[in-house]
């Protein structure tokens, strides 16, 4: 009999601390559901970033050099009606570009002009380079 109680009690114990390891499991998956549905807040920055599209992120690069403390007044305010849904369409650079200079920021662009010469794309400067070596 006592052999019995001693086998009981053991069984009892492993019991418990399956118990226990289940109910530590479960805790830890009634934990990480909580924090993947508590998203990391996006800046306004980051809404704004969010929503460029083609040459959007070029213009905001050279307004965030050229004009630092304008270009993120600008920019905190842009996210703030992209954050609410006021804004809802992709910012291209183009309409970037033309939000800045209407309040006042002239962001400056690099222009590149490329022609084709034997079926290449070169630069105007250089094709006016070659252009001018070979009249001398």
């Amino acid at each position: 009999m006592n052999e019995e109680d001693k086998e009981f009690e053991m069984l009892k114990a492993k019991r418990l601390a399956e118990m226990q390891k289940n109910l530590s499991m479960q805790n830890q998956s009634d934990e990480k559901p909580k924090e993947e549905n508590e998203k990391p807040q996006l800046s306004l920055r980051d809404h704004v970033v969010n929503s460029l599209g083609y040459r959007g992120m070029e213009v905001l690069q050279n307004a965030e050099y050229q004009f630092p403390n304008e270009s993120k007044i600008v920019i905190e305010k842009l996210g703030e009606l992209i954050s609410s849904g006021d804004i809802n369409e992709t910012l291209d650079g183009g309409k970037l570009l033309v939000l800045f200079r209407s309040v006042g920021l002239n962001i400056r662009m690099e222009n590149k002009i490329n022609v084709e010469k034997d079926g290449k794309f070169v630069s105007i400067a250089d094709k006016f380079k070659k252009s001018n070596d070979g009249d001398e």
